[in-house]
């Protein structure tokens, strides 16, 4: 089972990628209240839903996440924020859409997400700091396009995973 997981993640080096995070101003939606945003009114109701799972072992943290989107209405682009109770090891590589944040939080683009539609798999592959025995991230939603979420609790969660290598999943 390790190693299906293992197979799942994306091995990256050094370095990051820009863009990834709108500046969340105005509503919690990420703009001005009433504005229209990629082409979805402010307000309009999406359900996004994080879902996949986290794993440590020897001081590496894998993470693997689809965002999908419940509707009714559809998604221009969203941020997924990944936050990390230990600080990561400088200098690593994330995927395309995704930046460092701090050394303990990555934000990553879902890209459009139609109605009932989701989002590619994310894949992470990264170092803490030290060999931690046990970590936690949190999972939410830090930007939507104008959406407003009625349905937070499949979009935030709390991940308690220990260094035993399983997949702890949410």
């Amino acid at each position: 089972m390790l190693g299906a997981v293992l197979a799942a993640l994306v091995v990256v080096g050094a370095g990051t990628a820009a863009g990834a995070v709108g500046d969340g101003a105005g509503d919690p939606a990420g703009g001005p209240a009433g504005a229209v945003s990629g082409g979805v009114a402010a307000g309009a109701e999406a359900d996004l839903a994080h879902h996949g799972h986290v794993s440590l072992w020897d001081g590496r943290v894998g993470v693997w996440l689809v965002t999908e989107n419940h509707g009714p209405s559809d998604v221009a682009d969203a941020t997924v924020r990944l936050a990390f109770s230990t600080p990561m090891e400088g200098g690593q590589e994330l995927p395309p859409g995704c930046l460092w944040s701090s050394a303990r939080v990555v934000s990553c683009r879902t890209g459009a997400l139609p109605d009932g539609g989701a989002a590619g798999e994310l894949a992470l592959d990264l170092r803490a700091l030290g060999r931690p025995q046990e970590l936690t991230v949190d999972v939410s939603t830090a930007w939507r396009a104008g959406g407003v979420d009625r349905n937070s609790f499949n979009d935030r969660h709390r991940v308690l995973v220990l260094a035993t290598g399983d997949p702890y999943v949410f």
